[in-house]
């Protein structure tokens, strides 16, 4: 299988790291784009796990399919018009024919880093993003999870600008446009921040506050938050080109989005600490794992959110030891599986299908583009060599991982 995905297309999806948010007023710290997006994806699977309640499967993975791929459609338009403050965005937005002359200069801007990955998606993007109007589900979804992660933000910073003339006005505008989707299921208890449902979405913002690599200067700084979108962006697109079926791509997309939750307990634990004894590593795995239970599965559970506990508890691989273990459900039971058996007979929708290894290789992928970027951005620093070369090592002698060309794609990087 040939590597379609590309370094321009990684290096896309990665420039969000470099994008500030309101950065025309005072803010306690940078507020980055692609933290929001993580938040906000993060909050569409919530609402999406109570929407999808009775569902049938066809229509179920349907509508998540088109949550996933219409959150990153989002993301690329954001990333061309971000200079674009949201006033003005919207009053173009409001105006369809003004909307459609913006899309139309923005979709040649993305045009060579996103045609590789062929017509089919080419064509499903220009589709939605040619169309203003915030009509099916999955936009509606969306558009109130954009709403509350960019409601967050807005309140650390209000705070501190007590004078600001327009902060009333933003505000009033988050709130009413929030109370127009409260029709939507869980929209209701994030607006009235009400019980476990708001707590973890809350909690799981407070991501943006813990810098990756804490310890090495880089430019730009990401986020455990930023980070966990990048791996559930680069497996979402892996993925696809590894064939893999919906409900795969979907746990695939979700398992990278949360694949580093337990750091809210624990803080950013850098790699060679876990894997330097496996005495060290086992210990911080179960010191996690209580954590997990005590501060988030448990309070969910008990706050009438089974289901996103059960489902948290799947992705993160909890029952089999890590995330990066490839999983199906049989008969009820959650099973280890091949590398070979995902690429076989057990790619299908019902078995709930998680893919491990190509998780672990997106994590480690974004890992090398962060420390790689840092290099080219002028940060000579020798933890950043280390990290590039460690995981080209990696790769060297395993070049594939489930029909990813890994090695092929490092080279791009030289």
């Amino acid at each position: 299988m040939s590597t379609v995905i590309r370094k321009s297309l990684l290096q896309l999806v990665f420039s969000g790291a470099f994008m500030k948010r309101w950065n025309d007023r005072l803010r306690p710290m940078e507020l980055m784009e692609v933290d929001k997006q993580a938040h906000k994806m993060i909050v569409a699977w919530m609402l999406l796990s109570r929407v999808t309640q009775g569902m049938d499967q066809e229509a179920r993975l349907t509508l998540v399919d088109e949550t996933i791929e219409g959150g990153l459609f989002d993301y690329f338009y954001r990333l061309v018009i971000t200079d674009i403050k949201p006033p003005v965005f919207y009053k173009i937005k409001a105006n369809r024919e003004d909307y459609q002359k913006l899309t139309q200069w923005v979709l040649p801007q993305l045009k060579p880093r996103l045609a590789p990955l062929g017509e089919a998606f080419w064509a499903r993007m220009t589709d939605a993003l040619m169309e203003p109007e915030e009509k099916t589900l999955s936009r509606r979804i969306l558009m109130a999870a954009h709403l509350y992660a960019s409601y967050s933000e807005f309140r650390l910073l209000k705070p501190i600008n007590p004078h600001d003339e327009e902060l009333p006005e933003i505000e009033h505008s988050f709130i009413s446009r929030l109370q127009g989707l409260t029709d939507i299921p869980g929209v209701s208890d994030l607006l009235l921040e009400r019980g476990e449902f708001c707590r973890f979405a809350a909690r799981a913002g407070q991501l943006r506050f813990q810098k990756r690599w804490s310890q090495t200067p880089r430019v730009p700084e990401t986020t455990v938050l930023g980070h966990m979108f990048l791996v559930a962006a680069y497996s979402w697109f892996f993925s696809v080109e590894a064939g893999a079926c919906r409900a795969r791509r979907h746990n695939n997309f979700f398992c990278g989005l949360f694949h580093d939750l337990p750091e809210l307990l624990t803080r950013d634990i850098i790699s060679p600490v876990k894997s330097s004894d496996a005495a060290i590593g086992e210990l911080i795995k179960q010191y996690e794992n209580q954590e997990l239970e005590s501060k988030i599965l448990g309070p969910l559970r008990g706050g009438g959110c089974a289901d996103l506990s059960e489902r948290l508890s799947y992705l993160l691989g909890l029952s089999v030891g890590s995330e990066f273990i490839a999983t199906v459900v049989e008969e009820g039971d959650i099973r280890h599986v091949t590398e070979e058996d995902l690429r076989g007979a057990k790619n299908r929708d019902e078995l709930d299908p998680k893919d491990g290894p190509l998780l672990k290789m997106c994590d480690r992928l974004a890992a090398f583009i962060e420390a790689d970027t840092a290099l080219r951005n002028g940060i000579n620093n020798e933890q950043l060599h280390q990290a590039r070369w460690r995981i080209r090592q990696m790769y060297e002698h395993r070049p594939e991982v489930m029909g990813i060309q890994v090695g092929a794609l490092l080279a791009d990087f030289d």
